[in-house]
């Protein structure tokens, strides 16, 4: 993909802002009209939160044609925070509008900033989620989960017992009626056949608009001949905040949302012993934890399964007190949760963790049903809990339910007419 970029960037292009915001309000009025709305995202739409593009004036690909270093300075996608664009998109999705994302990105971010597993396909693969090469089962991680290429592209070993995670274009998607084209070149197949396929898409009895593509890009497409209606020459974030507004949808900030499963239990007369792992809102195995110390208890859990043997003295005081050290690419200060324990035979806890990195404070909630917190539909507290508390380094809590639902989305023949 490299060689396909040229020696010379193609000129970046912005259109005048009131121009901007006329062409906003005719696809607010497509977005409402639309029954299967999807987005193409590419790599502009990170550009804004540090993470260079491809094909740019600065862009990894330009660079290498050009055989120059880059000299302006970058974020680590381990450390970058979700853009205006991520964001709307997560509350179009979790409002029912969005129907389904398809990405070339490989940064994380879209996970990161709350679109569900279930609701994104990632044709470039994921760089922080890893999968078996035997069981199939897969594992999110808050490092780069990448192999190192030593002997041949093809080996995709990571040094773990999993192999890189390759995300994969299902066979059906939803029936596209919008394709919101961002940030993308639209150069890669096949990727690119997507969009095609949309702005294509001919006026027929049963789907009478048809199919509408639309494109945000700073540089010209191989598909703009498609998108002449509605052809944004912008960067991805001032389009979606004029469609936000317009939409009179407001776009929330970016919290980083941890789910934290504990288990007590007895492993013989008066020992026991407390594991913490990480989970993503689907249930997949998610490393975010450097350490687990227990409060009483000298020793320091370092490596996973962060499991600490422990006595019947310990239990016998009706909670167990452990601190979690995290990743912290966000500046995110440790936690302490205490999980109430009685000496039961065998008892789990399910915990969200929720960090605001603008005010450096978490927020935990807990789940007594057994199912996963996550973003996604309508999040309901129950009554009966207590309200969630904002804990700092300082302090930490074990508050209320979060209980989270999405609707289903429907899977349909992309090669239907």
């Amino acid at each position: 993909m490299a060689d396909s970029a040229p020696r010379e960037a193609e000129a970046e292009r912005r259109e005048a802002l009131d121009i901007l915001d006329a062409k906003a309000s005719r696809l607010v009025e497509q977005i409402k009209k639309s029954k299967h709305f999807i987005a193409f995202t590419g790599a502009g739409i990170s550009t804004s939160a540090g993470i260079p593009d491809f094909r740019g004036p600065e862009g990894a690909w330009t660079l290498r044609a050009q055989g120059r270093q880059r000299t302006g300075k970058t974020t680590s996608t381990l450390q970058a925070i979700p853009t205006q664009t991520h964001m709307a998109l997560v509350e179009l999705q979790d409002r029912g509008i969005l129907k389904y994302l398809v990405s070339q990105n490989c940064d994380g971010l879209h996970r990161k900033s709350g679109i569900l597993p279930e609701k994104i396909s990632e044709l470039h693969g994921n760089s922080n989620r890893e999968y078996c090469k035997d069981c199939g089962k897969e594992y999110l991680r808050d490092f780069r989960a990448v192999a190192t290429y030593e002997k041949t592209v093809r080996d995709h070993r990571t040094g773990r017992k999993c192999a890189v995670c390759n995300g994969t274009l299902l066979d059906t998607i939803i029936n596209f009626d919008l394709c919101l084209a961002l940030g993308s070149s639209l150069t890669v197949p096949p990727a690119c056949t997507i969009p095609e396929t949309v702005g294509k898409k001919k006026r027929t009895k049963t789907n009478p608009a048809g199919g509408t593509l639309v494109i945000c890009n700073l540089q010209s497409t191989p598909l703009d001949h498609l998108s002449e209606s509605l052809r944004f020459w912008a960067t991805t974030d001032d389009l979606m905040v004029r469609v936000m507004e317009k939409l009179d949808i407001p776009i929330p900030s970016f919290v980083l949302r941890r789910r934290l499963v504990m288990e007590v239990e007895m492993t013989a007369e008066e020992r026991y012993q407390i594991t913490a792992r990480g989970v993503d809102v689907d249930g997949t195995p998610a490393t975010f934890l450097q350490s687990v110390r227990m409060q009483g208890n000298r020793r320091v859990a370092r490596t996973e399964p962060f499991t600490i043997p422990f006595r019947g003295e310990l239990a016998a005081e009706g909670e167990v007190k452990v601190e979690l050290e995290f990743m912290g690419h966000y500046g995110e200060p440790n936690l302490e949760i205490a999980m109430e324990y009685n000496g039961e035979e065998k008892l789990e806890r399910m915990y969200l963790l929720e960090y605001d990195p603008s005010i450096g404070a978490w927020t935990v909630s807990r789940q007594d049903d057994g199912t996963l917190a996550g973003r996604g539909g309508t999040a309901e507290t129950d009554e009966g809990m207590e309200d969630s508390l904002m804990i700092s380094a300082e302090e930490a809590g074990v508050p209320s339910h979060i209980i989270a639902s999405s609707a289903a989305s429907e899977i349909i023949d992309l090669t239907s007419p």
